[in-house]
């Protein structure tokens, strides 16, 4: 009975881990704005639903480090959801304090710009799995203020 068992284990397994998973990049952070506190940043992302139905987004993380250090984190907390059998276009706005920058002053002063690690976590309800989280990361640098 436990063989039984154990296989019906293994192919529910393998059916799961074959099925088709929405797919992620990110495309783009840019500049957005400066405010009285604050600057911010936008990451583009986009996501490709294979399903004939939308899914709903559960919430999307992010961490934004520079010189080692982390310097915004955070978390959208349902941002809406994927359009069925399409791509959708998601913005995630991301907040770096001003005193934050300052510390990273040795940097910027050297280059006028900042280099960052952003890593995402697209959290999604699939049917049938339930929560899945698509891992995204992008480096690079970026103009300060520009």
């Amino acid at each position: 009975m436990s063989q039984l068992l154990d296989k019906a284990k293994n192919f529910v397994a393998e059916k799961v881990a074959n099925m088709k998973k929405p797919e992620a990049s990110i495309n783009d952070v840019d500049f957005k704005r400066v405010s009285g506190d604050s600057v911010e940043y936008l990451a583009k992302v986009s996501v490709t639903n294979p399903y004939g139905h939308p899914i709903p987004i559960c919430e999307i993380s992010y961490t934004l480090k520079s010189a080692g250090r982390v310097i915004a984190s955070g978390t959208i907390p349902d941002p809406g959801s994927l359009k069925a059998s399409d791509t959708t276009l998601l913005e995630v706005p991301v907040k770096v304090a001003h005193s934050i920058l300052v510390t990273l002053a040795k940097d910027v002063c050297a280059d006028w710009d900042i280099d960052y690690e952003l890593d995402l976590g697209l959290t999604i309800d699939l049917p049938i799995i339930g929560n899945f989280t698509i891992p995204l990361s992008t480096k690079g640098e970026h103009l300060f203020f520009g």
